[in-house]
């Protein structure tokens, strides 16, 4: 795989194919998870809220992740159907920063990677009532416990409000570091004809 350097990188046309290069090798080089994200919604106040998660999927349509619809990102994204996300991968010393609308996929999609995911994964998603008020640990293993029992044979369904999102990119940022902090970042805007491309300052 012919990877772009960081001398030419801002060469690239297209910003999901230079992503998908990039992310290829950080699943390479990466030590602790290269699909790991910072997520970034905003609150009814317009307060922002950024956290953690993990990509699930990536083509031409957009950036895939999987939370509970009830969670605290799941109800900020309903609101606004806009989300920023951010990759940072700190063995290559790169970043990618996304920007762009939310939508749900499919119940068929959402049920075929919950169905991927572990047994005991799956139990959690059903236990845990994500980002409310927990009373304490016990209650927590307590509704695992209960889970367990209720699906201890057989599939377990997907719960109907573990839902996957699909980020649309309207905006794409590269960033590589480059010494003495002259760094190269390479910025690509959707518009009606396609990907405008420029380079930024650092």
């Amino acid at each position: 795989m012919n990877v772009l350097t960081p001398d030419d990188f801002t060469t690239a046309a297209e910003p999901f194919a230079l992503f998908n290069e990039w992310f290829a090798e950080a699943k390479q080089r990466e030590i602790n998870d290269p699909n790991a994200m910072a997520l970034a919604t905003v609150d009814a106040d317009g307060l922002p809220n950024v956290r953690m998660v993990l990509l699930k999927g990536v083509d031409s349509a957009g950036f895939v992740f999987y939370t509970n619809e009830e969670s605290a990102k799941g109800r900020e994204l309903a609101a606004s159907g806009k989300a920023a996300l951010l990759f940072h991968w700190k063995s290559l010393r790169r970043q990618v920063r996304i920007r762009g609308s939310v939508a749900e996929v499919s119940n068929a999609e959402a049920d075929a990677y919950f169905a991927s995911r572990p047994r005991d994964s799956r139990i959690g998603a059903w236990a845990s009532q994500q980002s409310r008020p927990l009373e304490s640990r016990f209650a927590l293993e307590k509704a695992v416990a209960l889970y367990a029992a209720k699906y201890a044979i057989g599939d377990i369904p997907r719960p109907p409000y573990w839902k996957g999102f699909r980020v649309t990119p309207q905006a794409f940022e590269f960033w590589a570091d480059r010494p003495f902090r002259l760094h190269d970042r390479a910025l690509f805007t959707r518009e009606a004809e396609g990907w405008r491309k420029e380079r930024l300052y650092p």
